[in-house]
């Protein structure tokens, strides 16, 4: 018996050195490396002027912890004066960073998009430059095509979408004036694959993805960057939030916002996309993703996939 266990533990260690280590000494050496690279990286975002939008709560309260912890200068953007006011003190009382910038509160609604202008124009005052803005904010939305008002749409096009790049025009030019900057839009994975009960949202996306494909190209040549990033589901109010049909809030956290990543996870990739200079992020599980490739290789199978969840989302309503 000790005989045969001594041969199957020759043989897992003969297909070991046979198979593993071509394949984990070269890993090792690239995750050293990578992990180097990453600390320099971070070291150059030190002192540099990062806008979060949608910086009260969720997603945009996780950037603000993750960008602030390694010293960058913060600009929060929000509606509520009083949940930036909270972040700050949080940051400013969970982080030690040397030298210490006091994030900045902007208190702001972006759909009111005639000024920011001048609201970007506050930020120039105050630090002479921008280098990174993350276009957080949003709003979600639970509906079914047929029955939603049409004000609605409006309302979720303008909040995910025109208010989006219209922040986005209002701090490009002292970008392209420094020949420098980074543009990140956090979109979503319905943005790449709309499902149903989602249209308005995921119309949104869509548009948001396209507007920076078209921006990535035509500012390559000015030095600015451009990122998008879709997640999935993450463990925020994003869901309680939502607008519904007739454009009342939702109230109700889904069982897969429940479930979704947790937002210093999502954030820590965002912040590795920014590092990386990512174009295109998908921070999603393995289905998910699937899903993705299936619509772009073989959409007609995509189809009826949505086609069949439609039928058992509402059986299960019904």
């Amino acid at each position: 018996m000790k005989e045969e266990t001594l041969k199957g533990w020759h043989l897992i260690w003969w297909l070991f050195k046979l198979f593993g280590f071509p394949i984990t000494i070269p890993w090792l050496i690239y995750h050293f490396f990578d992990i180097m690279q990453q600390k320099r990286r971070k070291s150059m975002l030190r002192g540099k002027v990062v806008i979060i939008t949608g910086a009260s709560s969720g997603l945009g309260e996780a950037l603000a912890h993750v960008f602030y912890d390694i010293g960058c200068k913060l600009i929060l953007i929000s509606r509520r004066k009083e949940e930036l006011e909270r972040v700050k003190n949080d940051l400013m009382n969970t982080h030690v960073t040397i030298p210490t910038y006091p994030p900045v509160i902007l208190p702001l609604d972006i759909t009111s998009i005639n000024s920011l202008q001048t609201e970007v124009a506050k930020i120039i005052d105050i630090h002479g430059k921008i280098d990174i803005l993350i276009n957080n904010a949003g709003i979600a939305y639970r509906g079914e095509i047929i029955n939603t008002n049409m004000d609605v749409n409006i309302k979720i096009m303008l909040t995910n979408y025109f208010a989006q790049i219209a922040l986005a025009k209002a701090v490009l030019p002292y970008m392209i004036q420094q020949q420098s900057g980074h543009i990140v839009c956090v979109s979503s994975i319905q943005g790449k694959i709309s499902i149903p009960f989602r249209s308005a949202y995921a119309a949104s996306k869509y548009a948001l993805q396209a507007w920076c494909d078209c921006c990535r190209a035509e500012l390559h040549e000015k030095n600015i960057k451009v990122t998008v990033v879709s997640p999935g589901y993450i463990r925020t109010s994003f869901s309680l939030n939502a607008l519904t049909e007739s454009g009342q809030i939702y109230g109700v956290m889904d069982k897969t916002t429940q479930e979704g990543y947790d937002p210093i996870y999502a954030a820590d990739c965002i912040l590795k996309a920014v590092l990386k200079e990512k174009k295109d992020v998908l921070i999603a599980p393995f289905i998910p993703k699937l899903v993705v490739y299936i619509r772009t290789l073989y959409p007609s199978l995509y189809f009826w996939i949505m086609q069949k969840e439609f039928k058992k989302s509402k059986a299960k309503t019904s």
